[in-house]
């Protein structure tokens, strides 16, 4: 049987996760900029670019910027938008990244495209390999969720009717065994055999666990926010877990 991540990141993802906007991806890339600290001609690699919302915005920063995902469907629409062809565009796996090392002078992990797999020596394998990618020093950024909100806040159900190809898109959330899970149902007519059925699954990573992981990774990490707006990280409160920090020497 597949992994999750090799079947939901399709065309339906697309319709599902619509509502992310293009306008602010680039507002929030500009912040996060300031934060990388890099000339503005420096090769930036997007890790899990997804449709290439961010990496566009990189882009238009000034940086060299490759956008990395597995789902060719996405990144197919990611070309979409991309008609000066600014970005370089690979399909790839996180786990092992098909780069030489020490290619980029920053990397960037958007949208919480980490914690995927069911194997934590997985997870610090992409770690790893961020680290590899890495010139020595560089930074790199990590948008993660905030365990401790999403348990507070999570909402267990929703239902919505998109207008343009007007499906009914249902979404259940739970938090399970230290993940938190997401089933989507998706209703393309009355015909409830035509229904698409999609699970999404993350691990629920503390702070704790990135820093000791990071060590473990050959990186460092220098700073946290709680959002993308740069404010500081409130374990409690703040509904992101942004955390920025560097390659070791």
């Amino acid at each position: 049987m597949s992994n999750w991540f090799e079947q939901s990141f399709g065309n339906d993802y697309m319709v599902v996760y619509k509502h992310r906007d293009w306008d602010n991806a680039y507002k929030e890339v500009q912040l996060m900029a300031q934060w990388l600290q890099l000339p503005a001609t420096a090769k930036v690699l997007d890790i899990g670019c997804g449709m290439g919302r961010h990496a566009l915005a990189l882009a238009d920063c000034g940086y060299e910027v490759t956008g990395m995902d597995l789902s060719e469907p996405l990144l197919s629409e990611a070309r979409k938008h991309d008609a000066l062809q600014r970005v370089t565009w690979v399909q790839g796996d996180m786990r092992q990244l098909p780069f030489e090392s020490g290619t980029f002078e920053g990397t960037v992990n958007l949208f919480t495209s980490f914690g995927y797999f069911a194997d934590e020596k997985e997870n610090v394998q992409v770690l790893r390999e961020i680290r590899r990618m890495l010139k020595p020093n560089a930074p790199f950024l990590i948008d993660f969720l905030n365990p401790a909100y999403v348990e507070r806040n999570l909402v267990a159900a929703s239902e919505r009717k998109d207008a343009a190809t007007g499906w009914i898109i249902r979404e259940q959330r739970k938090i399970e065994d230290g993940w938190v899970k997401k089933h989507i149902e998706i209703a393309v007519s009355s015909n409830e055999a035509e229904n698409r059925h999609y699970d999404e699954q993350v691990r629920l990573y503390s702070l704790t666990w990135f820093e000791r992981a990071f060590a473990e990774a050959g990186l460092v990490l220098e700073k946290t926010f709680g959002n993308v707006d740069g404010s500081a990280f409130d374990e409690l409160n703040s509904p992101r877990l942004i955390m920025l920090g560097r390659a070791l020497a």
